[in-house]
């Protein structure tokens, strides 16, 4: 997390906002999964405001400002920072995740 936490440093108050696209596709989601999201957007919310990390998240970088976490084994959460803005993009799994990064 060394790279990582560095960057989480540099934010001190953040926004956090969910593109429609990631609403859409949250509110499909089974019970149990919409569950697994809410709960590590509450994990990666503690990790960015105190700077502590917690293991399972997966807390990734993937390219300039797009960072992915794990609501499951299966599943991502991917989002971007841009200033101290935390937008929410895509929730799927992997095969998605890796659809959304090649149309970038």
């Amino acid at each position: 997390m060394g790279r990582c936490k560095r960057i989480l440093e540099e934010f001190s108050q953040l926004i956090y906002f969910f593109k429609p696209s990631f609403k859409r596709l949250f509110k499909k989601l089974q019970a149990l999964k919409r569950d697994q999201v809410l709960e590590a957007i509450e994990a990666l919310k503690i990790v960015l405001e105190s700077k502590k990390s917690i293991e399972g998240l997966g807390l990734k970088l993937l390219s300039n400002n797009i960072w992915e976490i794990r609501s499951s084994l299966k599943d991502r959460i991917i989002f971007t920072f841009d200033d101290e803005i935390i937008t929410f993009v895509l929730v799927g799994n992997h095969d998605e995740v890796k659809r959304y990064l090649k149309n970038l």
